[in-house]
């Protein structure tokens, strides 16, 4: 039996009206225009707007906002309270850390880390730090 997607509609300030359906691996709230894999798990308090993409793996922490057009790649932690913003790109294999602010526009290359209350300007590239040999 196919499972029901309960919708969660809310009147935005302006007037516009904001659709939403519950993610079936953790309730969090997926805006109908995202795509969100099934097999990503987003907390029951966490958003995921418009035109979003979040790949299989992902995992969205509570309290936290992934904006219009951002692109998680496949087995992303987004760690609770994060606010990833507009059209920013995290690579698979990504972490980043609570509390931590991405501006619009920003890349988080593949395997990098954001750390906990770390704040990333607008179109600013996060790099993996790489080990050097001994």
């Amino acid at each position: 039996m196919a499972k029901r997607r309960v919708k969660v509609e809310f009147e935005a300030d302006d007037g516009r009206v904001l659709r939403y359906v519950r993610h079936g691996s953790g309730g969090g709230l997926v805006a109908q225009a995202a795509r969100v894999a099934d097999e990503a798990t987003v907390a029951p308090t966490a958003y995921v707007e418009a035109g979003a993409f979040v790949a299989p793996g992902c995992r969205v922490g509570a309290h936290s906002w992934i904006e219009d057009d951002a692109v998680l790649g496949a087995g992303v932690v987004v760690a609770d309270d994060v606010r990833i913003g507009p059209r920013t790109r995290v690579g698979d294999g990504a972490r980043v850390g609570s509390r931590a602010r991405l501006g619009a526009d920003v890349v988080v290359e593949p395997g990098a880390q954001v750390g906990p209350d770390e704040t990333v300007p607008d179109r600013t590239v996060v790099a993996r730090r790489r080990r050097l040999a001994a």
